[in-house]
């Protein structure tokens, strides 16, 4: 069964930051680190200009004080406002209008959220918001991070498959900002401070074209793979200060690690023209455009979305998706849509892109 990816939409928060900024406020909060000297440039060369937060840089939720309680309340307040945006424009945008009932076209709604904690999650909140069905199948995606967006639309997938005909509704929200501690001092730590933005994006996902897509033949076209032992490169914790980012010097080389993977998968006679690389870093990106046999043009999306907005977590490829539907492969050109996250974990999918 086809899968037609459609355009994701994209909300950026109010507040933009520059790496100037979190630079200085490190140093002002950090004065006496014992690599002080060299953060500037190592914060640097992630080659993130500016980035978008749910609240200022100098809010008590993100460089100040506020507890766990404060940071993971104001994180998913601001994650369903952007997701509730989010999804609007994508259902507007499929001609999926409001009604007097809601939306009674969308048939199951697959969300993924990692910053911030709500039980119920952000499935049942967008229900509600967005008048779905009562009935509407839901899979709510909480701990998969980086590779929430793309796991979601292999959920999407899945989903069509089970059921010809639904029209499914995918939403990633990430509030990064939440992360944002300057109880962590690890250099590894100081990077994420200026890695990390805030956004949401919702895209609708059917098993007949609503308008320029990117088309995947079916479940066979997709990819899930954990990386053996490798559990502890990249890791969330949780104490009285907050929410928390960590990774081992093993996390640096994970993506390569999984590009064997990639590759079988692919096979060695399938031709790829273009691909939606999560940008997770530089590195990340030239890696899997390297492996991909694709050059910077290539990654020219994935690019510009980590210069001008950062990592996204799991909203990344969405976001990178959106950018491509402005400055499109050719028709009929094979892409790959691919991102990693905590596990370590590679998520793809691969089709065509059609006009």
């Amino acid at each position: 069964m086809p899968a037609y990816i459609h355009r994701p939409h994209t909300v950026l928060p109010a507040h933009k930051v520059t790496t100037g900024e979190i630079v200085d406020d490190i140093l002002a909060h950090h004065p006496d680190h014992p690599r002080r000297t060299v953060l500037p440039r190592i914060i640097n060369g992630l080659q993130v200009a500016t980035r978008y937060f749910t609240r200022p840089l100098t809010a008590p939720t993100v460089s100040g004080t506020a507890d766990v309680e404060q940071r993971a309340t104001a994180a998913f307040a601001d994650a369903l406002d952007m997701a509730t945006t989010a999804a609007e424009h994508a259902l507007g945008a499929a001609g999926l209008t409001l009604g007097p009932s809601g939306h009674p076209d969308i048939d199951a709604i697959i969300t993924t959220h990692s910053t911030g904690w709500s039980v119920p999650n952000l499935d049942v909140h967008l229900i509600q918001r967005l008048g779905l069905r009562p009935t509407v199948r839901r899979i709510a995606l909480t701990t998969m991070a980086c590779a929430g967006g793309t796991q979601a639309l292999i959920r999407a997938v899945d989903h069509l498959a089970a059921h010809p005909g639904a029209k499914v509704l995918v939403v990633a929200a990430e509030v990064i900002s939440s992360v944002y501690n300057h109880h962590d001092t690890s250099v590894e730590a100081m990077i994420y401070k200026a890695l990390f933005g805030d956004s949401a994006a919702a895209c609708i996902v059917t098993d007949r074209p609503l308008g320029p897509a990117f088309a995947v033949a079916g479940t066979d076209d997709t990819l899930e793979y954990v990386l053996p032992d490798s559990v502890d490169r990249y890791s969330g914790r949780i104490d009285g200060t907050g929410l928390h980012f960590d990774s081992t010097k093993a996390a640096l080389s994970a993506a390569d690690d999984v590009l064997p993977a990639l590759l079988d998968w692919i096979g060695p006679d399938r031709i790829v023209d273009w691909a939606a690389i999560h940008p997770g870093s530089p590195r990340i990106i030239t890696d899997t455009a390297a492996a991909l046999g694709l050059d910077a043009h290539d990654a020219r999306h994935s690019t510009a979305t980590l210069a001008n907005e950062g990592n996204l977590g799991g909203v990344s490829v969405l976001r990178v998706l959106d950018r491509t539907h402005d400055d499109p492969p050719p028709v009929g050109a094979a892409g790959v849509l691919i991102a990693y996250g905590p596990g370590f974990t590679a998520v793809a999918l691969r089709g065509t892109w059609r006009p």
